[in-house]
C-alpha cells in the first residue's frame, strides 16, 4: 500500500514538476493505441464471424445443391467485410492521431485508401447483386 502511494505521489509529481505535456501526451497516446487495438480486434472478429457465416451457408447450399443460393452467401461476407473495412479505417485513422513521423503517416495514408478503395467496390457489387436479385424474383413472380 505504502509503494501505491509512493508511486501515485512520484507521478503527480513528475506531471508537476516535469515538461508538462510529456506525461499527459504518453498518456494519451497510450490511449489511443489501446483504443486502436480494441477497433482492429473488432474487424478481425467481424470478418471471422462472416467467414464463418459465409462457411454455414455454403455447407447448407450443398445439400441439395442449391445454387440460387450463392449470391446470398456472396452478399452476406460483402456485409461483413465492409463493416470489418469500416472498423479498420477507423483503426488507421485512430493510428495518423498518434503517428510520430511523416513516413508512418504516409504508409497509413496508402493503406487508408486502399481500404478506402476495397469497401467502395465491395459496397457497390452488393448493391448490384441486391439490383440482379431482385430483378430476379420479379421474373419469377
Amino acid at each position: 500500500m505504502a509503494v501505491n502511494i509512493f508511486l501515485i505521489q512520484e507521478n503527480i509529481r513528475g506531471f508537476v514538476e516535469g515538461p508538462g505535456a510529456g506525461s499527459v501526451e504518453g498518456t494519451i497516446i497510450n490511449l489511443v493505441q489501446w483504443l486502436k487495438l480494441i477497433v482492429e480486434t473488432t474487424g478481425a472478429i467481424i470478418i471471422g464471424l462472416g467467414v464463418i457465416t459465409a462457411a454455414y451457408q455454403f455447407v447448407r447450399a450443398l445439400i441439395p445443391p442449391r445454387l440460387e443460393s450463392y449470391t446470398g452467401i456472396r452478399l452476406t461476407l460483402a456485409r461483413h467485410l465492409a463493416l470489418a473495412l469500416e472498423f479498420q479505417l477507423g483503426a488507421d485513422i485512430l493510428t495518423t492521431a498518434v503517428a510520430p513521423t511523416w513516413d508512418q503517416i504516409g504508409k497509413l495514408g496508402a493503406i487508408a485508401v486502399i481500404r478506402t478503395a476495397l469497401n467502395y467496390f465491395l459496397t457497390r457489387e452488393m448493391r448490384e447483386e441486391r439490383v440482379t436479385t431482385d430483378a430476379e424474383r420479379e421474373v419469377t413472380d
